[in-house]
């Protein structure tokens, strides 16, 4: 008994036709039928009793069909565990985040990722929440990390959150504290403060202008229009504060003084976003458990 007629059989079980079935399995109908007849003998019983245009089963053939569908589906599962176990040990995972986090939570868990699945090649793409939602609508990453509420609500995309991070203030340790010299500043405090400020489009930029105009104020751009290193850089130089996510603020080294920012503060959700229409590869599956788990 072979596999392939198994298929056959059930295709032809299915389609109650010959020919259609053979359509179906992309096999020419000769071929089909004898494969049939070759089954039929090895069983050593008819499965079909045939009519013209009406093919029915016989005892033996109704014994076989759900045995069959089984065998072919116990075949499937297999197939897809192999394929996905050679998926964890090559291939490739395209994850999109902002570039906070590619500085903040992304390379502990990148590096145990790493460690456990040497052979999967990760290709990282920056960008605001915005630029990464498209990417992920069109097919060009598996995985995103973004910041919640979406630019755009979605229905295609799936998210899941992961993290609720506060975000604090950073200036040089050479420069006045923010604030007077408070242990914790009000994002109202800013007001007067020259600001070091992303480029537009940059999710932190957005929060930040948001978050002073509901305070009554319009911010003061001493430079604008970096990402998360040049901004960081620009801090330490003296040219101004900004407002960071915490864990950035934990990661950057010296050269850095870290004021928090008084309750209720200032926060961003983070969550994991990929296309409710496609499921991500195994790897990718993979690296979104470990992200969840962190």
């Amino acid at each position: 008994m072979q596999f392939q007629q198994l298929q056959y059989f059930v295709a032809v079980a299915e389609a109650r036709h010959f020919t259609r079935a053979a359509e179906l399995v992309h096999v020419a109908q000769p071929s089909l039928s004898q494969q049939i007849k070759a089954l039929e003998r090895e069983l050593g019983a008819d499965l079909f009793l045939r009519a013209r245009g009406n093919i029915t089963l016989t005892d033996a053939g109704e014994a076989l069909l759900p045995l069959a569908r089984r065998i072919l589906a116990d075949a499937d599962t297999a197939r897809h565990e192999v394929q996905e176990l050679v998926q964890l040990r090559r291939g490739r995972v395209r994850l999109g985040a902002t570039p906070s986090l590619c500085t903040g939570l992304l390379p502990d868990v990148l590096r145990a990722f790493h460690d456990r699945y040497p052979g999967i090649q990760l290709l990282v793409e920056e960008g605001g929440s915005h630029d990464l939602v498209r990417q992920l609508a069109r097919g060009a990453l598996d995985l995103a990390l973004v910041v919640l509420p979406l630019p755009t609500p979605s229905p295609a995309l799936t998210t899941v959150e992961l993290l609720r991070e506060d975000l604090v203030v950073v200036s040089s340790p050479e420069a006045p504290r923010p604030g007077g010299g408070r242990r914790t500043v009000r994002v109202a405090d800013l007001e007067g403060e020259r600001l070091v400020m992303f480029r537009h489009g940059y999710d932190l930029r957005e929060l930040t202008v948001a978050a002073c105009r509901s305070a009554g104020f319009e911010p003061d751009f001493a430079v604008e229009g970096g990402e998360m290193d040049a901004v960081l850089g620009f801090v330490r130089a003296g040219l101004g504060v900004a407002v960071v996510p915490r864990m950035v603020a934990a990661r950057s080294g010296r050269g850095l003084r870290v004021t928090p920012l008084a309750r209720p503060g200032l926060h961003r959700t983070i969550a994991l976003a990929h296309r409710s229409d496609v499921a991500p590869p195994r790897a990718a599956r993979e690296l979104q458990r470990m992200l969840l788990e962190r």
